[in-house]
């Protein structure tokens, strides 16, 4: 039986990676018009974008970030939802997981603190590793 708590916070991950697009998008482009700039295709990946602000970047940072270890989050959410013995227990840790990454998107995106950004990725990943434990577990 799929556990339709165990995939709300997936699609709540992908919600909030849209809200992140969009925030790079609404920083990014007035961004390229203050300075200017015409999307050159044969720059060297980045060179193009390194040239705007550092406050810009980080929105485009982070939305990649979000495209990197989360993958690996739906993958584990969606094996929970589908074999979970205790599904309201690992909604709880995957909403955790969800709202670890919120907070870590907001503070690389606002203060960029390196340090905090750390914790709080080192933290989600603990939780991550924790759901990874319990699926393989449903599926002995």
């Amino acid at each position: 039986m799929i556990s339709n708590s165990l995939l709300a916070p997936v699609i709540g991950l992908v919600g909030w990676t849209f809200v992140m697009w969009a925030w790079m998008y609404a920083t990014r482009i007035p961004a390229m018009f203050a300075q200017k700039m015409k999307p050159d295709p044969n720059a060297p990946r980045g060179e193009q974008m390194a040239q705007l602000p550092a406050s810009v970047r980080w929105k485009a940072d982070n939305y990649n970030h979000l495209m990197e270890q989360p993958t690996l989050f739906y993958a584990v959410a969606i094996v929970l939802a589908l074999v979970s013995k205790r599904p309201e227990l690992d909604a709880l840790l995957a909403w955790s997981y969800v709202g670890l990454r919120v907070v870590h998107s907001f503070v690389q995106a606002v203060i960029n603190k390196i340090e905090l950004r750390f914790a709080l990725f080192m933290i989600s990943s603990l939780v991550l590793l924790v759901l990874t434990v319990r699926a393989v577990l449903s599926l002995c």
